[in-house]
């Protein structure tokens, strides 16, 4: 069996007040504070919201004939770095998401029946979501939502020039930027050994002596 779920924690939600009775819906406006570590919600290394920072939640529970749909928005700032000039940025991020929460199979008795560990037949059914005691959980719903929301390679604008590849400068910064003399790395190497061989053939003293000397 999985663990019951924890009322107290910020992303489980109890319907027992939103009831059976298809049709029924109840709003409700929550802020958490969104988590860390590996359960951050963004794409790792490259944007993210912060841990501790504020997600707003503006959701609509509604009662249906097989369970509990909950249709909602997560509102929040999330931070990173551009990809192209590495400058840090910020972006406002607004996540919508629906998630089906479905009742527990029933016995002969009426009585939910316990779930199995074991492997589901197939994915759909492996995917499903389910109302436990009462209690919904949306925490693996917004952290899916918001990383499909969330750009996969962030920019800081969109006409962002990046970084000079010969210096590393940022383009932004000086739009007039450029290298006279700029040396194509793949050559540069070569480039040095040719003058070295150059340099060397000037000290190399020419053989024989000056006809004009020979007796």
């Amino acid at each position: 069996m999985n663990a019951r779920l924890d009322h107290r924690k910020p992303l489980v939600f109890d319907t027992h007040e939103l009831g059976r009775r298809p049709g029924a819906m109840q709003r409700v406006a929550r802020t958490i504070e969104a988590p860390g570590g590996d359960e951050v919600f963004g794409i790792g290394g490259v944007v993210a919201v912060p841990q501790g920072a504020d997600v707003e939640l503006d959701l609509r529970l509604e009662s249906v004939m097989e369970g509990a749909l909950v249709t909602g928005t997560a509102h929040a700032m999330a931070a990173g770095e551009c990809v192209r000039c590495l400058e840090p940025l910020k972006l406002t991020l607004d996540a919508d998401f629906q998630e089906m929460f479905s009742y527990p199979d029933l016995d002969d008795r009426g009585r939910p029946m316990a779930r199995q560990e074991e492997p589901a037949d197939d994915e759909e059914e492996e995917d499903r979501l389910f109302v436990e005691d009462g209690l919904i959980d949306l925490e693996p719903v917004l952290r899916d939502a918001v990383v499909l929301a969330l750009p996969m390679q962030p920019v800081c604008r969109e006409d962002c020039p990046g970084l000079c590849p010969d210096c590393g400068a940022r383009l932004a910064d000086d739009p007039d930027h450029h290298h006279d003399d700029a040396v194509d790395i793949r050559w540069a190497a070569l480039q040095g050994l040719a003058e070295t061989v150059q340099d060397g053939e000037k000290d190399v003293p020419r053989s024989g002596g000056d006809d004009s000397q020979e007796k």
